[in-house]
Order: C-alpha cells, then sequence, then structure tokens
C-alpha cells in the first residue's frame, strides 16, 4: 500500500476526526446528525488541525495558542466536543507564546486564553492559580514604546478574569488592578487605554473587556445600574447603516470621520456581547446579524470584513456574536469567487531576495561581501549616511556584484499620540531607492498626531481635497459604493512625495486596538487612492529581537491577504559582519521579472513576496509567510535563493579587506599604505557583537608570503567583545596589483578553507 505523505495523514486525521465529532456523544452514544451547515463549519475549523496538537492559521504548519483557544470556542458554541480533547490540553498549557521566545512584556491575555480555553474543555486549571496570584499591579508598559509607560488595557482585565476562572475569590484581587479600571471608565460608560481623565472616548474593544471586568467584581453578578443608561447609548450608537459596528460612536461633527473607522467583526462582536451583558441589544438587530451572516466564505469560516479571508479568530467572533443575538440559528455559503488578495504572478517571475534594515554603518566592504556570498539582491541600509550608500554601490559596481543599496531607515525618536490609546513609538520605518527625496523624519519632535503623521510621513491627501477647484469631478467611493469624496484626477494638485518610491513598514505595536486603527486607516487609504504611497506598504514578521510578531502579536493574521508580510532585520550593532547571523537566517523574498526598485515595489501591490525564516531561532526549520501561489513559485525556485543545503549560497567562514588610508568606514584603516584586515567567523549576539568563535585564523598570506598579523580584541565597559580582528599594516606598500588570502579552520569540524582577494596600490 502507498505510504500517505504527512499532509495528506493530516488532513485524513482531520476528516476522521469531524466523522466522530458528529456521530458519537460524549459517552460514545450514536446522535443524531448536526445540521449541514454546522458540518461545514466543523469540517473548516478541522482544516487547521495540526500534528502537534493545536490549531494554526491558514498558511502555517505551526499551530499558536490563539487560533486553538478560537476553535475551541467555536466547539463549545456549536455544541459540540473537540476531537482529541486531551492532546488538546496538553497543546494549550505547553504552548503559551512565551515558549517560542520570552516575551518582552507580559501578555496576560495569553494567559487568560488557555485557563478559558482549558475551562471550556472541562479541564482542572487550579495550577494555574500561582501565576494569577503574582500579579500584584498592572505591568506598566516600557516607555520606550509607550511613552507614558500606560498598561495595555486587556491584558490588565485578562488578570481580573483569569482571578475568577481558576477559582480564587474576587476579594482577593488586588485593589491596584480595580482602581486601574476604574480609572479607565469614561462618563459615558465607555473603557480605553488611557486614564479618562484626558477626555478621550472609549473603544469598543476596551469597552467590552471593561464591562467584563466590573461583572467579574460585581458580587451579585450583575452590571452596576448605573452603567445601562450611559453605556447602552454609546454602543449604539457605534452600529452603522449596515449594521455592523465600527470602534467608536462616529464624529457629530458630518465633516469629521473615524479614522480607520471601517466595520469589522471584532468590533461588532464587542458591542454585540456588551450590550447582552446590559440586557440590551443593537439599535438594529436584524440588520447586525445579516451583516455578520454575509461574512461567512464559501470555506466554512468567517472573515473579519467582507472580500477577506476567512480565519478562526474571526469564525469565533462571529459565532458568539450570533449567539448573542440569538440568530445562530442557519448559514448560507456562497459559492466561491476571486477575491483581491493579490494577483496571481505570472509564469515568467524569477525570485530575489531583499533585505530590510541591514547595516546601514560599519564597514561598507564586509557589506557588500555578505549580500554577494547570500545572494540578497536589494540590501536596505539602516540609518545609513548619503556617504555609506555611495560608498557600498561603488563597491559593489566595482566588484561586479548585482547588489542593488537602498534607504531602510528606522526613525528612533518618532512618537505618535492617538487619544485615548496612548503616545506610542516604532510606527516610522520607511524605505526608499538611493537618493530618493524622503520628508525630513518627524524624530526628536513633541508626539504628533496621526492625521499630522500620516500626512507628512504617508503622503496623506485627503487634507488637499478640499482645495481642489474644477468644473470636471469624479466620484470616490468605498467598498459599499458610498460616495466619500468628489475629486478631478486632473486637477493640479499632486501628492507631495509622488515618484519618490518611498514605502513604510509596519514593524511592531501591542495595543490591539492602536494598531487595528492605524492599519486600517492605512488600506481605507491605498483603497480610495489606489496607492501604497499613503499608507503601511507591508508588515513585518521575523526580526532580529521577535522570532515572529505574528507568534506575539496574532491579531496580525487578520491582514493576511491585504498587506504583504515581509521579515525586518533592524539591524543592530557596529559592523554587518557581527550581524551575520540575522543577515543569513531571515529575509523577504519577491517575485519580479529583474531585482530592481520598480519591481520590489510591483512586487508588494500584488502581494508577491515571502517572508523566510531558517536559522536556529526556528530550530533549523523552515517558516514562511506568504500567500499559497507565490509559496509555490518561491519553493520550486529554491536553488536561486535557498542558503542552506545549497552550496551555490553559502555565508563566508572569513571576511579579508584591503583597506586604505582613504576608507573612512573601515576600521583599522592606515595612515599610508595599506592594512589588510581579517575577521573570523562567530556566532552573534542579537545586539549585533561577536558572542563564540565558529572559525579561527591559520595563516595571512599577502603578497606571496606568510605575515604576522596583530590580534586587536576591543571590549566595552561591562567586558563584552565588540570587536575581533586580524590586522597587518603594510606601511610601505609599492604600487600596482597585489594578492592576499586567509586560511581559517573550522573550529568545530577542523576543516580547513581560504579566501583571497587582489587589490591595486
Amino acid at each position: 500500500m502507498a505510504r500517505l505523505r504527512r499532509r495528506n495523514l493530516l488532513k485524513a486525521a482531520a476528516a476522521a476526526s469531524v466523522a466522530s465529532v458528529f456521530s458519537r456523544g460524549a459517552a460514545g452514544q450514536e446522535k443524531a446528525a448536526a445540521p449541514a451547515w454546522q458540518q461545514r463549519v466543523v469540517e473548516y475549523l478541522q482544516r487547521h488541525a495540526r500534528a502537534d496538537g493545536g490549531y494554526g492559521w491558514e498558511g502555517q504548519e505551526r499551530s499558536h495558542l490563539t487560533p486553538t483557544f478560537a476553535v475551541i470556542g467555536c466547539y463549545k458554541l456549536l455544541g459540540q466536543e473537540p476531537p482529541n480533547k486531551k492532546a488538546l490540553a496538553q497543546f494549550i498549557r505547553t504552548h503559551h507564546p512565551r515558549e517560542l521566545r520570552k516575551l518582552e512584556q507580559e501578555h496576560r491575555a495569553f494567559d487568560w486564553q488557555q485557563i478559558q480555553a482549558l475551562v471550556w474543555l472541562g479541564e482542572d486549571v487550579s495550577d494555574f492559580r500561582a501565576i494569577v496570584r503574582s500579579w500584584k499591579a498592572p505591568f506598566a508598559y516600557p516607555k520606550q514604546y509607550e511613552q507614558h509607560g500606560w498598561p495595555v488595557f486587556q491584558q490588565e482585565v485578562a488578570a481580573i478574569l483569569s482571578h475568577k476562572l481558576v477559582g480564587l475569590s474576587i476579594e482577593d484581587i488586588p485593589a491596584a488592578f480595580i482602581e486601574y479600571v476604574n480609572s479607565r471608565r469614561r462618563p459615558n460608560g465607555s473603557f480605553n487605554s488611557t486614564p479618562a481623565s484626558d477626555g478621550s472616548q472609549g473603544h469598543v474593544l476596551n469597552t467590552w473587556w471593561g464591562l467584563q471586568a466590573l461583572n467579574t467584581l460585581s458580587t451579585d453578578q450583575r452590571p452596576v445600574d448605573w452603567l445601562k443608561s450611559r453605556t447602552i447609548p454609546w454602543l449604539q450608537s457605534c452600529q452603522l447603516a449596515d449594521g455592523a459596528f465600527t470602534y467608536q460612536s462616529p464624529p457629530s461633527d458630518p465633516e469629521s470621520k473615524l479614522f480607520g473607522g471601517w466595520d469589522d467583526i471584532a468590533y461588532t462582536w464587542a458591542a454585540v456581547r456588551s450590550l447582552r451583558l446590559l440586557g440590551a441589544e443593537p439599535r438594529d438587530p436584524e440588520a447586525c446579524a445579516r451583516s455578520i451572516k454575509s461574512l461567512v466564505s464559501f470555506d466554512g469560516g468567517f472573515s473579519d470584513r467582507q472580500g477577506w479571508l476567512s480565519n478562526p479568530l474571526a469564525t469565533y467572533y462571529a459565532l458568539d456574536a450570533l449567539v448573542a443575538l440569538k440568530a445562530l440559528d442557519s448559514l448560507e455559503f456562497p459559492k466561491r469567487i476571486a477575491t483581491k488578495h493579490g494577483s496571481s504572478p505570472p509564469p515568467d517571475l524569477k525570485v530575489f531576495s531583499i533585505q530590510i534594515e541591514a547595516h546601514g554603518q560599519g564597514s561598507p566592504a564586509e557589506a557588500v561581501d555578505l549580500a554577494e556570498t547570500l545572494k540578497i539582491n536589494l540590501w536596505g541600509a539602516k540609518n545609513a549616511k548619503p556617504e555609506w550608500l555611495a560608498r557600498a554601490q561603488a563597491l559593489a559596481n566595482r566588484e561586479g556584484v548585482e547588489s542593488r543599496f537602498f534607504v531602510a531607515n528606522e526613525e528612533y525618536g518618532t512618537w505618535i499620540d492617538v487619544p485615548g490609546l496612548g503616545t506610542y513609538s516604532h510606527m516610522s520605518d520607511i524605505m526608499g531607492p538611493a537618493g530618493s527625496k524622503i520628508p525630513p523624519s518627524l524624530a526628536g519632535q513633541p508626539p504628533v498626531s496621526w492625521n499630522k503623521f500620516r500626512r507628512e510621513r504617508l503622503g496623506e491627501p485627503f487634507s488637499a481635497i478640499a482645495a481642489i477647484a474644477t468644473d470636471s469631478k469624479r466620484e470616490l467611493k468605498d467598498s459599499k459604493g458610498t460616495v466619500i469624496w468628489e475629486l478631478d484626477f486632473k486637477s493640479p494638485f499632486k501628492n507631495a512625495f509622488a515618484g519618490t518610491g518611498y514605502r513604510l513598514i509596519w514593524q511592531f505595536g501591542e495595543n490591539e486596538p492602536l494598531v487595528r486603527m492605524l492599519l486600517d486607516d492605512s488600506l481605507q487609504s491605498q483603497s480610495l487612492w489606489l496607492s501604497q504611497s499613503f499608507g503601511f506598504a507591508a508588515i513585518s514578521t521575523y526580526h532580529f529581537g521577535n522570532p515572529d510578531f505574528t507568534n506575539s502579536d496574532p491579531m496580525l493574521m487578520r491582514y493576511r491577504g491585504q498587506l504583504p508580510f515581509v521579515a525586518l532585520q533592524d539591524a543592530h550593532g557596529p559592523e554587518p559582519w557581527w550581524f551575520a547571523d540575522m543577515t543569513e537566517g531571515f529575509r523577504t523574498l519577491f517575485l519580479a521579472t529583474k531585482p530592481t526598485w520598480d519591481g520590489w515595489l510591483e512586487a508588494l501591490k500584488n502581494n508577491w513576496v515571502v517572508a523566510v525564516r531558517h536559522d536556529a531561532v526556528s530550530g533549523g526549520q523552515t517558516w514562511m509567510h506568504g500567500m499559497p501561489e507565490v509559496i509555490e513559485v518561491v519553493k520550486k525556485q529554491w536553488r536561486s535563493w535557498q542558503w542552506w543545503d545549497n552550496p551555490a549560497i553559502k555565508r563566508p567562514p572569513v571576511s579579508i579587506v584591503a583597506i586604505k588610508p582613504g576608507d573612512e568606514f573601515e576600521v583599522g584603516r592606515p595612515e599610508r599604505g595599506v592594512a589588510i584586515r581579517v575577521r573570523c567567523a562567530w556566532q552573534n549576539t542579537t545586539q549585533g557583537l561577536p558572542k563564540k568563535p565558529l572559525t579561527e585564523l591559520v595563516k595571512l598570506m599577502v603578497a606571496g608570503k606568510q605575515v604576522e598579523p596583530e590580534h586587536v580584541i576591543r571590549r566595552r565597559p561591562n567586558d563584552a567583545i565588540e570587536d575581533d580582528y586580524f590586522l597587518y599594516k603594510w606601511v610601505e606598500a609599492p604600487a600596482g596589483k597585489h594578492t592576499a588570502s586567509a586560511t581559517v579552520r573550522n573550529i568545530a569540524t577542523g576543516e580547513e578553507s581560504w579566501r583571497p582577494i587582489e587589490f591595486v596600490v
């Protein structure tokens, strides 16, 4: 009998699990078959089952706690038991996202997801009491990310909810949590992340969390009466004309609008559940139910918005909201239709490699060397001086290296203030071709509003619309056909940044309501203006300090198919050579006819992009983010980009550089003559410092003779090695062409290798 491949085996197991769910009850007794629509939803859920016992996102081989939590919640809502409950419970207990790597700050909502999922499964959760008891007060968010150190609201409310779930007395909940929740309650009954004293509005997601907290703290298990008269009207005012909800009550001024104020299944879910908790319902519950059911996909799941890809978390939100509305009676699944998640790539495209925010300081020669040997076609130099970029490109051109160097800056010190959510950094990562006219950075200025940021950083055009005077206008409509503005595309107005070709990358943020608002606003701008110049062009995943941002911020997976996922190297340390572990370990691939900047922008526009990680952090496994049809092309062309198990692309075991007096960016440059600098390969720290030697110098030959170089070791005040190299100064080098070579030994295997260079004095 032919052996089943692993993928087919999983599919067969999933199908068998679905059958078992509907054929037998908990005690193994035969039971009536579930309705066909329920079976279709369960089949959808089981397609996310993974071999490790959990459930994963579409397109991901690894399971994750959040989709696993969502799938268990869906089974609970459907009145069914998930298959393999013991293995499922074990997965939940052992797969908090911090297990992949310790998180920089506490994510108590993940602990709550673990506890709640186990409770749904009927498991004992008393072993979580110790960690819940250890939470004595809200966790101050690091001030390098949020200027005030204000906690993320959802994380702190999760501590209160977890307290009750594990069976601890609510009387023992630390007063600091109660004071914190009360301080975030607005006069209209809504909640948000900042203190209510700042006068800002609430957010529907935070309001749902806040109401749950108050309900948990209420000894008679009933919401406080005053909440009803104040909160219900506010929640109902968030409902839109089509029945769905947005995150906040729209402004009373008809000329104003909520930025990122789209409807979303998460907002609808939070509003409906909040109203149900308060004994109320939406102004138009029937329209609300219709709007939710319109999100069901042909595949059996639900999407966050119409036309988006389905996912388990959106499916849980939709089912839970329908249950709250008492409308989960039946579902009608649409036929499969083509949706715009990036067009299928033409057959003539090739795979090229781009490294975003690679080194832009230190040795240009070693940057060029790494770009060539690791076959990085486009090298984004982080915060590089124009002279460094020019020098690196000149060296590449001289050596016949086809790599192109471009600007990829992280604008440290840029702060964006969003009322109700806080003042956040790490939101201004910009990339563009070398020499492009990128506007001045906002770094070092007082915090700016999102409107100011998108106007001066994203090229936001809306403020100029009022100034357009013309006789011939065109209507601009949103996705539902509603006229938003009328404008003349032939008017003299031009985007100040048109033609520069620069784009912004979303790096990270852990306040979910904030991230949603900013990314949604970017998508709104792009959909209206048919351009990615007016919003974030991509979302970062693999990173030097985080194995995968979608692991610590799984909400980002909702944007799969809407924004490309990229790897963001975010280089640290003084030298490219001492960050080579990261430069080698993960990168972004894209499909194009040529590895040009225009080819890259076309790939971004069409989502012909795949982020790849394969290194010690991934445990030697290959992780990928991308659309399946693009991943398929990438895998077929593996010889052109794969840096492991591929002799054609290999990290060099040693660097050897000839340095002259005019090489201003090179360490060890001589006052006259030439110096030969050798750096052996080391394992590196995430901060770009040498950690453990992989090779050792055997001999250095210069002009046919073995020479004895000086061994230079530079240390930091804490005694950490900052640089380690060998330097031979050839002061009286005669004019002409010369050669040098370095022989090194692999410390682990004893194998020797050598690298030669030619240079001209």
